[in-house]
């Protein structure tokens, strides 16, 4: 398919939403991922809130597939689509990324394998820098890397080994920063953002210019400041206009929405400290309680309680967002 730029935007992580039996409920999928990208915010599929590492390779395909097909029926054929893809090989890995391009993804998020993490981050993280560089190489579609060092056996890539990357590979346009580090995406972009560096080291599309994406829309305000090109967080899964709202208000210039931006940023950050404490299965509850969503994971993870998603959807942080969704003219389900 032909090459998009990556958007500077916002990004919503989908669940994969399952019914009684663990099957993957499709039909949820479609709604969901058009009223997401409906609000304005691009999809991502099968990343860590999509539960990846519990689906099959043809789970994830059919993912994108239908995603791809719903935004198409929905008329939001402009809407790009970002597929997680990350395996503990590197040939599952470029399996997965090719299979998600001819479903209908226009980029690919690798996270790195934290089962050999020792081995991956030896001798300068030579193995790492290899797998990106070997994976981008042979993906049919633009890659972004994933740096989640939580979920990922603590591997965390420095800005040094970012720009390493950048300049071994062209096909990498990229990376979503899941390590609250405002001085990490200052240093990335301070020097990919360079004109010596971008004449030096072009992306294949030589209009595309490196995006770091904030994994943590609490620092949005600071880290758009320093070049950031957006921020993915799962509280667009239900507020996606007050996080579209708030990454206009941080690219306005107009000195009077600043003080907005500010109220803003500190009213998610707060829902986002309590969202992010929850995991997918309180996602899945917020969105099962306000849209009628299945708020199952897949074992070995558990529902919530019904007794803690009370207190989840009481919490006065979470009202306030929805609240604050709702004056905005947003869908806020029941």
């Amino acid at each position: 398919m032909p090459s998009r730029p990556l958007p500077q935007a916002i990004y919503t992580p989908l669940p994969t939403f399952f019914d009684k039996n663990e099957n993957i409920d499709l039909e949820a999928l479609r709604k969901h991922v058009v009223f997401t990208a409906s609000e304005g915010t691009i999809p991502v599929l099968a990343g860590s809130m999509g539960e990846a590492v519990h689906l099959s390779r043809d789970e994830r395909r059919i993912i994108t597939q239908t995603a791809r097909s719903a935004l198409d029926e929905a008329g939001l054929h402009k809407v790009v689509l970002v597929a997680g893809v990350g395996a503990p090989s590197t040939r599952e890995t470029i399996i997965l990324a090719n299979d998600a391009a001819e479903a209908g993804a226009n980029f690919v998020m690798v996270i790195p394998s934290g089962y050999y993490a020792g081995g991956l981050q030896a001798d300068g993280m030579a193995a790492l820098k290899a797998f990106y560089v070997d994976i981008a190489a042979a993906s049919t579609v633009p890659v972004i890397l994933y740096n989640f060092p939580a979920v990922s056996a603590g591997i965390d890539m420095s800005s040094d080994f970012i720009l390493d990357v950048l300049r071994a590979t062209p096909n990498v346009v990229g990376a979503k920063l899941t390590c609250a580090s405002v001085g990490k995406i200052t240093r990335i972009t301070a020097v990919a953002h360079g004109p010596d560096f971008m004449a030096k080291y072009p992306r294949v599309d030589p209009h595309q210019k490196f995006e770091v994406i904030d994994g943590f829309i609490d620092i949005l305000l600071p880290s758009v400041a320093v070049g950031a090109g957006g921020a993915i967080s799962g509280l667009p899964n239900f507020a996606p206009r007050v996080c579209v709202r708030l990454w206009e208000l941080c690219n306005s210039r107009r000195k009077e929405d600043q003080a907005e931006a500010r109220r803003l940023q500190g009213l998610i950050a707060l829902a986002d400290g309590v969202a992010a404490g929850v995991g997918v299965a309180g996602m899945k509850q917020i969105l099962h309680r306000r849209f009628g969503y299945g708020q199952k994971p897949r074992r070995p993870l558990l529902p919530m309680s019904e007794q803690k998603a009370d207190e989840l959807l009481n919490n006065h942080y979470i009202e306030s967002l929805v609240a604050e969704e709702r004056r905005l003219g947003g869908n806020v389900g029941a």
